[in-house]
């Protein structure tokens, strides 16, 4: 019966609710600057302690953890949130409707860095704990929560911090609320993440810029040997060309390979939300290329003058900075050891710095629990979710599968067009209260699942 109440109560304590959300928001918590996140990480500490949460901040070798359990019994069932209150640079500011770090609300949506990620969705599951403790006064199973500070910029130190305290992490599932629900506005169940590997590749001639006509002809020009290099890396269909890129690449099972199948998909709603409506493509091509296939992309290339008007000069450096997406079973560091024997053959003069990687994930379709999550999702939305077998883009979920060995299941509370990282970043009021229900009905299925163990 108590379930059937939470509607109710998220409308008495909307206005309540909204603030908690707004204050988290107000507080700057920029992990690529190291812009207010020890003021963030002390607010989310309090918010948390007035929840009932025993709660601490744990150092990393870089920005903190926030820490905190609610533990019924050292045998229960024990579930983990995992969540990050860092948030993108807000920049480029003068996109921005309003400022970012004040959060408004227009036609239903609520706009603030960090709204949809990741402080909106980790608030939501803050909110449906509290919540759900309101209605049933206890939890029915043990309950921990980790929240870093260092997602946006990879997640450098989570995995050494996992293993350094995997007998404080312990648990039985790990659940996030991250990432976009899917464009269908049906819920969304992820069950895996690819991998990331961020490098650079830099070209030098002079020791400084020379003018293109004193010296043209005479100094060589770093971006064509860039350019040179890149066009033997990647053919014009979009193909890898490096020895081994596409080695040790699982194949989707035939659960997965169905569920691929099944997902609902709309070329023309899907190119008009990420602005690209020349989209063409059928369903299950577009599901197998975001979820199983790695990608091989240019997230920036810089050389020269590129403002208004005119400079007219070689340049003296290039760089290019690849964002390279991996699927299981791809190893970053052997991905980035055949980018560095391929840099070495074509033109060993190019340096290639390693920036940032993390490993893919992937939990089993067919697992019971991924089944118990799936119903309370259902009973949460009274909607069938979508079940996809992977992330497109990247999160840290193989700490938890890989060094934890604990299933990982991702549920995205945010709209599709949340527009995180980007300007006017949002979430939808609705999804925002409906993450706040969801919570409270994955905490209950797990406690009657667990009841059967």
């Amino acid at each position: 019966m108590p379930l059937k109440e939470i509607q109710s109560v998220l409308l008495d304590k909307k206005e309540e609710y909204l603030e908690q959300l707004f204050i988290l928001l107000r507080q700057k918590s920029i992990s690529t600057q190291n812009d207010g996140i020890t003021d963030c990480a002390e607010l989310l500490k309090n918010i948390m302690e007035e929840i009932g949460i025993n709660t601490k901040i744990m150092k990393t070798d870089g920005h903190p953890v926030v820490y905190g359990e609610m533990l019924k019994d050292e045998n229960a069932f024990t579930l983990l949130f995992y969540g990050h209150y860092d948030v993108q640079p807000p920049d480029p500011l003068d996109e921005w409707l309003s400022p970012p770090f004040e959060p408004t609300i227009r036609d239903g949506r609520i706009y603030a860095r960090g709204a949809g990620d990741n402080k909106g969705q980790l608030m939501a599951t803050l909110l449906g704990i509290k919540t759900y403790i309101d209605l049933f006064e206890d939890l029915p199973i043990n309950i921990k929560f980790l929240f870093e500070g260092e997602e946006e910029n990879g997640s450098p130190h989570l995995a050494s911090f996992v293993k350094e305290n995997k007998e404080l992490l312990k648990a039985d599932l790990v659940y996030t609320a991250d990432g976009s629900s899917h464009n269908s506005d049906s819920p969304l169940i992820l069950l895996g993440a690819r991998g990331s590997l961020q490098l650079e590749l830099k070209a030098t001639e002079a020791k400084w810029d020379n003018h293109s006509g004193n010296t043209g002809n005479i100094v060589p020009n770093p971006a064509w040997r860039l350019i040179d290099l890149l066009q033997t890396m990647r053919d014009k269909d979009g193909n890898v060309l490096i020895e081994g890129f596409y080695d040790h690449i699982r194949k989707p099972s035939p659960k997965e390979q169905e569920l691929l199948q099944t997902l609902p998909f709309d070329a023309d709603d899907i190119g008009e939300k990420i602005g690209y409506p020349g989209l063409e493509m059928d369903g299950e091509n577009y599901y197998h290329k975001l979820t199983m296939e790695p990608t091989f992309n240019i997230a920036g290339i810089y050389s020269g003058y590129s403002g208004e008007g005119v400079k007219t000069i070689i340049p003296s450096t290039a760089a290019v900075k690849l964002d390279v997406r991996l699927v299981v079973d791809q190893d970053p560091a052997d991905i980035y050891n055949k980018i560095c024997r391929h840099v070495e053959k074509h033109d060993p003069g190019i340096e290639v710095k390693h920036l940032v990687s993390m490993e893919p994930s992937r939990t089993p379709a067919d697992l019971d629990i991924v089944e118990v999550v799936t119903n309370a999702v259902f009973g949460a939305y009274q909607k069938e979710p979508l079940l996809q077998p992977s992330l497109g883009s990247s999160l840290p979920v193989y700490v938890w599968t890989n060094i934890l060995n604990t299933p990982s299941i991702i549920v995205p509370y945010a709209n599709f067009d949340q527009r995180n990282h980007s300007p006017n970043e949002n979430i939808k009021m609705d999804y925002f209260f409906d993450g706040i229900q969801c919570t409270c009905h994955v905490v209950h299925q797990l406690g009657e699942y667990a009841k059967n163990l």
